[in-house]
């Protein structure tokens, strides 16, 4: 997942795909959370705040200097969040939400979407 600002409904779905994660360890699933920063050092508190509030214990959370992110995952200039679900080297599942876009129908719908990386 790459978000370009911490909200409450970006917290709500890492809080949700961290118990999905917790819940399919046995299956090998992992993921990761990527805030694309302007401003790392500031945002590294942001980041341990959302982790120690809402208990995430499976999903890291990590920045990446640049609100473009990684040139190789094209994420969309216009999307606030993007989450992928990969199966090995094969995007299985793909979801952009513009600032504002990401309420709780979306989040459950990106919930939703986990098992189709579950062997």
């Amino acid at each position: 997942m790459f978000a370009r600002e911490i909200t409450d409904n970006l917290a709500s779905l890492v809080k949700k795909l961290d118990a999905v994660v917790g819940e399919n360890q046995d299956k090998q699933m992992r993921g990761f959370v990527v805030l694309l920063s302007e401003d790392p050092d500031a945002d590294e508190a942001k980041l341990k705040e959302l982790a120690k509030k809402h208990g995430i214990k499976n999903v890291p959370l990590t920045i990446f200097d640049g609100v473009a992110g990684p040139g190789s995952y094209k994420i969309s200039k216009d999307a606030d969040v993007t989450v992928h679900y990969w199966l090995g080297t094969e995007v299985k599942s793909n979801h952009a939400f513009a600032k504002g876009q990401l309420s709780e129908a979306a989040i459950e719908k990106v919930v939703a979407d986990a098992p189709k990386i579950l062997n």
